[in-house]
């Protein structure tokens, strides 16, 4: 399995798998096979937050429910949860926005929920799930499902997907099925530190 430090070191590079939006779709579904229900909509629901926001593994296993304002369809993700923060110049937290589909997955996982921890996403054997226990289930998805990633060569395995992946896809979709975006846009939605970043990641995402 990738150790965060694997996880920091893709971020330099660039982004070698990526999915279209109907994968994660497929991914999603795949969570429908898990034997218990209530970890079936858990586990959607991770997929689903990841996707939508752009979320690094580390900050989606510390979120904790009251970071969420569903009211307003916003994560409140504070300052000391990011990777690039914090700074002279960070504020106490950041905004990031939900669509509105995440906001009804959200809602329903929520009220469904089997234990009531302040950790957003449990475990069976603890309060808060680990960044391990949060790639077996994309992993398992991505198995379950066989999700091939596209890569820069073409395709790759099932095995391949991560979350980071998801982050991935992210960019992919703001740059390739969503009007108007620029790299810009998407250094301010996954949070990077300089739109150099950026550049370096994805700049190839226009001829994918």
């Amino acid at each position: 399995m990738s150790t965060s430090t694997n996880t920091q070191t893709q971020t330099e590079e660039k982004a070698k798998a990526w999915l279209k939006p109907e994968q994660v779709d497929e991914l999603r579904t795949a969570t429908v096979a898990e034997s218990a229900d209530y970890l079936s909509l858990r586990n959607d629901t991770i997929i689903a937050v990841l996707y939508d926001t752009g979320l690094r593994v580390g900050e989606l296993v510390q979120l904790d429910v009251d970071m969420l304002d569903l009211d307003e369809g916003i994560i409140m993700l504070p300052a000391h949860v990011q990777k690039d923060y914090p700074n002279a110049n960070s504020p106490t937290y950041t905004e990031i926005e939900l669509a509105t589909d995440t906001v009804r997955t959200l809602r329903n996982y929520i009220n469904s929920r089997w234990k009531d921890p302040d950790a957003l996403f449990p475990s069976r054997q603890s309060e808060r799930m680990t960044e391990e226990s949060v790639r077996n289930v994309v992993e398992d998805a991505a198995e379950d499902g066989d999700v091939r990633p596209f890569t820069v060569g073409g395709r790759g395995e099932p095995s391949e997907i991560t979350p980071h992946t998801l982050r991935h896809s992210v960019a992919y979709r703001m740059l390739n099925r969503e009007q108007g975006n620029t790299l810009y846009d998407v250094t301010k939605r996954l949070r990077h530190a300089t739109i150099q970043t950026t550049e370096r990641v994805y700049s190839h995402f226009d001829r994918v």
